[in-house]
Order: structure tokens, then C-alpha cells, then sequence
């Protein structure tokens, strides 16, 4: 019994297999899986897992409870929030297909990595020369694991828009500065009058903005809009080799939103 149960299975799964439309499963690792996990499942980085000759039955697996939130990540940082990000827009033919595709592939060799895909890479966003003069800051955050506390600033037209209660429109920028907090005589961070961190050395700023175009050479299923994201160093140097795939999957959920985490505390700005 056992035996036919096996032989049952073996069929079964390779019947699924032989379904699969591996071209269409080539096509979207190349557009959109590429960004973390490579084109051919050989990551682009420590943090993605290799795909590369993983069983076509476990990569279903987990894509489907990526879908279903059976498995999910905890903070907006976790690999799993952008896979459930993904996952969620994917078919159960797009699943089936994918998973055929890496299952194919040879696997990865020790220390390969591939290349980060050049148009997810690509940011137009620049740095806000004179922000503090023309920008409305309206929010602040503790970041507690990582010991930070973070400004939140937003330019003219996308402080009007959430006022009005409107989408934020091509031409809005975010703009986040990144401090790590002053720490006390126990390396806890020191807390102001105001509950907030005590701000001591500057980490880092980022943004996200949006201009007419921008998003046109972005995989629909990573695609927010028109929105890119950047990261600059203290003197203001954009920071290179950043993955904008990270940013565009945490992101995509909030379309109801702009795609902007703290819509509110923006629109509630007196």
C-alpha cells in the first residue's frame, strides 16, 4: 500500500509538472523574481534564498502560503512582508509555472550571486537641496530594535493633497531623516521630554517621490505607480547598488494609501 501510495504521488506531482508552463514561469522570474532571487533562482544577495533546483513542489508550497498569509513576516523589513506582498498577486498558474522554472534550473554554486536587475536598480529620485526651508515636517518615529528615531518631512504637494484628501499626485516627495539615538550610561536610548528619542548622530536620510514616468520600466507586480525610492548617505550622496525591490514590495499593499505608510499623520498636519 505504501508503494502504490508513493507511485501515486510520483504521478501525480509530475503530471503537475508536465502542466506547467515553464516559458511563462521563465518570463516572470526574469521580470519579476529576478529583482531578489535572481532570473535563474541564484539570489542577488545573502538575505534571498537560492531557488535554483528547489523542488517545484516546496516552491508551491510556500508561494501559496505567502498568498494565503498562512506565513507571514513581522515588520515592514522582513523578507516574508514582501513576499506576501508578491505572492498575493499571483494566480495559481503563476505559482504552478514559477516553481516548474526554478525547479529546472542547475544549482546555485558556492558563493554565486547574480546581478541586480537594472531597471528596478534605477532611481530617479535626487536630494531635496533646501528641504528644511520648504518642506513640513509632520511625523516621528522610535524604532526601538534598531535603536533610531526617524523625521518625517514631506514637500508642498504632497502635504496639500493629503490634506484635501486626495491621492498624492506625480511631483510629492517624502523625505525621512535617520538618527541613531543618544544612548545613556546603560546603552539604552535616551528619551526627551517630548517621548521621543533623543537624536545623536545621523544615520542616514531617505525618500521616496514620484514624477510622470517613473514607474514605466518597473514589473507590474512590484510597480507603485510612479513612486521611487533612495537612500543617501550623511553628506548627501545617493547611495548605489540599493535594491528599489524591497521598498516597491513593502509598499505595494498601501495603494489605498499613496503607497505611503504614515498617509495619516500627514493629512492630520494642522
Amino acid at each position: 500500500m505504501k508503494n502504490l501510495l508513493a507511485v501515486s504521488f510520483v504521478l501525480a506531482f509530475a503530471q503537475a509538472a508536465h502542466s506547467a508552463d515553464i516559458e511563462a514561469g521563465k518570463q516572470m522570474a526574469a521580470t519579476v523574481c529576478a529583482a531578489c532571487h535572481g532570473a535563474n533562482g541564484v539570489s542577488v544577495s545573502d538575505v534571498a534564498p537560492h531557488l535554483a533546483a528547489q523542488r517545484a513542489g516546496y516552491i508551491e508550497a510556500q508561494l501559496k502560503a505567502y498568498k494565503e498569509g498562512t506565513r507571514k513576516g513581522q515588520g515592514t523589513n522582513a523578507p516574508a512582508v514582501l513576499m506576501n506582498a508578491v505572492a498575493a498577486q499571483l494566480s495559481a498558474e503563476d505559482i504552478a509555472n514559477v516553481a516548474a522554472w526554478f525547479a529546472a534550473q542547475p544549482g546555485a554554486a558556492p558563493g554565486a550571486k547574480s546581478a541586480l536587475l537594472a531597471n528596478v536598480v534605477k532611481t530617479s529620485v535626487t536630494f531635496p537641496e533646501g528641504y528644511k526651508d520648504s518642506f513640513t515636517k509632520y511625523h516621528t518615529i522610535n524604532f526601538p530594535v534598531l535603536r533610531q528615531v526617524r523625521y518625517y518631512f514631506a514637500n508642498p504637494v504632497a502635504l496639500a493633497a493629503a490634506k484635501a484628501g486626495k491621492p498624492l499626485p506625480d511631483g510629492s516627495m517624502i523625505f525621512i531623516e535617520s538618527y541613531a539615538a543618544k544612548l545613556d550610561a546603560d546603552n539604552k536610548p535616551v528619551v526627551g521630554a517630548d517621548g521621543f528619542y533623543v537624536a545623536d548622530r545621523l544615520l542616514q536620510y531617505s525618500s521616496m517621490a514620484r514624477e510622470a514616468g517613473w514607474g514605466d520600466d518597473i514589473p507590474v507586480l512590484l510597480r507603485n505607480e510612479n513612486w521611487n525610492y533612495a537612500f543617501f548617505t550623511p553628506d548627501k550622496q545617493r547611495r548605489t547598488g540599493v535594491n528599489q525591490a524591497d521598498c516597491l514590495a513593502c509598499h505595494k499593499p498601501l495603494d489605498k494609501v499613496s503607497y505611503l505608510f504614515t498617509l495619516k499623520q500627514l493629512s492630520d498636519v494642522k
